[in-house]
């Protein structure tokens, strides 16, 4: 990584001149430690053959690391000013890279495949520091619409990390841990401190990698019917899955004789069962 990665002091100098105070309504917390967007490339694995999705890419602090190891980097940035600056921030710090990147001014959460795949250039990757208060619903609507996806390494806060690579039976295993799985394997990248950041969020972080799984005769509706699945079973997790699907299936009888039929006990509870188990329920709800 030959070009220069942005430190404390001129990220505060970009700030400035764009007249931006990070704001908590847009997640923003700026990576101001060169050595942690190195770590987070070497994580990320990244080859050269690779189309890599940044979400938030903010001042550019990232999105300098990715450039000189990516095939092209597209940038998805919902702040105008700083999807507007980041163009002339690589021309400033790493002009040889300048035609790697394609910076588009939207919401993440909103954007279809073609908006994020720009003169066919199908991402393979995604790299972020994802806004923390989306993360999860990002994540997951990105998964959805971009098949060629093959990895994922994305900074999350340190709570939210640990859900997504939770495994049943665990304290933390929840709906994030059951739907990001469904894309792939979620593992622990690292821990990332406070102090890498301006301004310091008042919780640590975490990197988490997602090895994606091409999931081959898995409809669109399929996923939606087991997400739905997933979201009523653990809509009452302290209740055992008789009881809290009685309204959702119809009665705890019925209930009873969904699970019984998808092969889990009626005793069980949400944060038991595998991602198998929704799919099987998801599929006796189906044809009753």
């Amino acid at each position: 990584m030959s070009n220069q990665l942005l430190g404390a002091s001129v990220i505060r100098e970009l700030a400035a001149k764009l007249n931006i105070s990070p704001t908590k309504k847009l997640g923003q917390n700026f990576v101001i430690d060169p050595n942690t967007v190195r770590f987070i490339i070497e994580q990320s694995k990244i080859q050269s053959s690779d189309v890599v999705l940044e979400v938030g890419p903010g001042l550019g602090s990232l999105t300098l690391g990715l450039l000189p190891v990516a095939k092209h980097v597209i940038a998805v940035e919902i702040d105008t000013r700083l999807s507007n600056e980041l163009p002339a921030t690589v021309e400033r710090f790493a002009p040889e890279f300048r035609s790697k990147l394609t910076v588009i001014n939207s919401d993440a959460l909103r954007v279809d495949s073609a908006t994020v795949s720009p003169d066919n250039l199908e991402p393979t990757a995604i790299v972020a520091n994802l806004p923390y208060n989306v993360a999860v619903p990002v994540l997951l609507h990105l998964l959805e619409i971009l098949p060629h996806v093959k990895s994922v390494v994305v900074m999350v806060q340190k709570e939210v990390a640990d859900r997504m690579c939770a495994g049943p039976g665990s304290r933390t295993y929840g709906i994030p841990s059951v739907k990001v799985r469904w894309y792939g394997v979620a593992e622990p990248a690292g821990n990332i401190g406070k102090n890498v950041f301006w301004p310091a969020p008042h919780v640590d972080s975490g990197l988490v990698r997602i090895t994606v799984s091409p999931r081959e005769g898995d409809s669109h509706t399929n996923r939606k019917r087991v997400f739905t699945v997933v979201d009523a079973c653990f809509a009452h997790r302290r209740k055992t899955l008789r009881a809290g699907l009685a309204d959702f299936i119809g009665s705890p009888q019925q209930a009873e004789q969904a699970l019984v039929a998808a092969g889990i006990s009626p005793s069980a509870r949400a944060e038991t069962l595998e991602l198998a188990d929704f799919i099987r329920l998801s599929h006796v709800l189906e044809t009753d």
